[in-house]
């Protein structure tokens, strides 16, 4: 290379070399892609993610699942939950260092990815003003969603909720979320979908919000997968500790009787007994005997890690108490393997590279903000 400063002059710069190197099918996304000099080279086969409030792992199983199904590989490079019990077993199940409080941790460092995704927790927005976005989600778990977004800038995110975020604060809880991340530049969609359409014998509806920095629609699933019957989810030998007391049973069955099909009996707060050939949601904190089996007895740890989806080879590490706990507060993986398949669809990842290589995207759209005058999407 000369060393007098007219040649230098005359170099190409590395940015104008890749720019130049996109081919003409990729041409039409240039005026969206800005390339970061300082990312990892960008693999159309490979799916690099962080996972956030991670728990268990839900989201870590799915995104294996998807990318396999599609004929990639995923890499989880980061996560977190600040749970001691869920860690042990994410690191025991994945072979990655779980770090704790994400509250604590600077978003600068927080690994390169190619895919966002956490489930996080539904909690009430305080504000003051006008509810545009970002600085109004300050002191809540979303916000360090966001920061982690507004730094890293990944060409993608799915992240998991209760149903009610959807109504929570008359439905400005959901739109200050929007808008947060429309304003961060990513297009972004919801919706809500039960664990009964993907075939998991369980009724559990949450909302999955979806967004990419391509400005691309992305398609969402609507779930016509036939239930797994309950005869394949139960175990066959249970340990006596699970079956309910006598007088619970016998409460139980003076009330219905069991039918020739195994059905799971729900118990609501007002005492009503009721029976379905599937499961009432999973909860974390539900009473004892609030899911029964036949009336009889109560969910093994596997039965219900099944129920959400957990193939068995998952290893359950925690105690029975905890493994309830966790499977109450983890996500079908059905669902999320079929929201994030739909999501690589959409972007075309692994089948066409949009692209050039040695480069990452770092993308940016018009934003819509949403307010009082905007129909919220989906509504």
């Amino acid at each position: 290379m000369p060393s007098d400063s007219k040649s230098r002059t005359k170099a190409v710069p590395t940015r104008q070399r890749k720019m130049e190197a996109v081919s003409a099918k990729e041409a039409s996304y240039q005026n969206v892609v800005n390339f970061s000099e300082d990312s990892p080279p960008y693999d159309p086969k490979l799916v690099r993610f962080i996972d956030l409030f991670c728990g268990i792992g839900g989201f870590h199983v799915a995104m294996q699942q998807a990318c396999t199904d599609l004929g990639m590989k995923s890499k989880a490079v980061f996560a977190s939950d600040i749970d001691k019990d869920c860690q042990v077993a994410y690191e025991t199940n994945f072979s990655l260092k779980v770090h704790g409080d994400i509250t604590k941790i600077d978003e600068k460092d927080i690994p390169f990815h190619d895919i966002l995704v956490g489930g996080f927790p539904c909690q009430p927005f305080s504000i003051i003003g006008e509810r545009k976005g970002f600085d109004d989600t300050r002191g809540t778990l979303f916000f360090d969603i966001a920061r982690i977004i507004k730094e890293k800038k990944p060409a993608a995110f799915v992240l998991e909720n209760v149903k009610t975020l959807r109504g929570h604060d008359g439905g400005q809880t959901l739109k200050l979320i929007l808008n947060t991340l429309e304003g961060l530049g990513y297009r972004t969609t919801y919706t809500v979908l039960n664990a009964l359409n993907f075939g998991l014998p369980q009724k559990r509806e949450r909302i999955w919000i979806v967004g990419n920095r391509l400005d691309m629609p992305i398609s969402l699933p609507v779930g016509d997968v036939p239930m797994t019957p309950l005869s394949k989810i139960l175990e066959a030998k249970v340990d006596s500790k699970h079956f309910a007391s006598p007088y619970i049973r016998q409460k139980r069955h003076s009330v219905m009787k069991p039918g020739t099909e195994p059905t799971i009996w729900h118990e609501n707060k007002a005492g009503n007994i009721s029976s379905y050939p599937y499961s009432c949601a999973l909860r974390a904190g539900a009473s004892y005997n609030y899911l029964l089996v036949n009336g009889e007895r109560r969910l093994t740890p596997r039965e219900m890690f099944r129920l959400q989806g957990f193939p068995d080879s998952y290893k359950i590490v925690s105690t029975d108490s905890q493994s309830r706990k966790q499977a109450g507060n983890s996500l079908p993986v059905n669902v999320a393997k079929a929201v994030l398949k739909e999501l690589l669809l959409s972007l075309k990842w692994g089948i066409t590279d949009l692209y050039p290589q040695s480069s990452c995207p770092v993308l940016f759209s018009p934003v819509k903000i949403y307010n009082e005058k905007t129909k919220v999407k989906n509504s």
